[in-house]
């Protein structure tokens, strides 16, 4: 069951299957592509921020990234079995 990033509980891993542009030739879509979130790649939440859960610190291969919740909405993800 495919589910959005920003949804994903923490410290569980899934994988891409992936990012949806907001609109035409989104650029957050295009950046989160060139940093490395395509189809199969692993992911998982590292840690949340302190107000409102914002942003997220998401983990991919072995590189974190912080991202906005909005930006983690555009990556579709499969979660993995713990």
């Amino acid at each position: 069951m495919a589910i959005r990033l920003s949804e994903l509980p923490f410290g569980h891993e899934a994988a891409v299957n992936t990012v949806e542009d907001a609109l035409p030739a989104d650029p957050v879509a295009v950046r989160l592509r060139d940093l490395g979130f395509v189809a199969g790649e692993r992911v998982r939440i590292v840690a949340r921020g302190p107000i409102g859960a914002d942003p997220l610190l998401v983990q991919i291969g072995f590189t974190r990234f912080a991202l906005r919740r909005s930006e983690a909405a555009r990556v579709v993800v499969e979660p993995l079995a713990s």
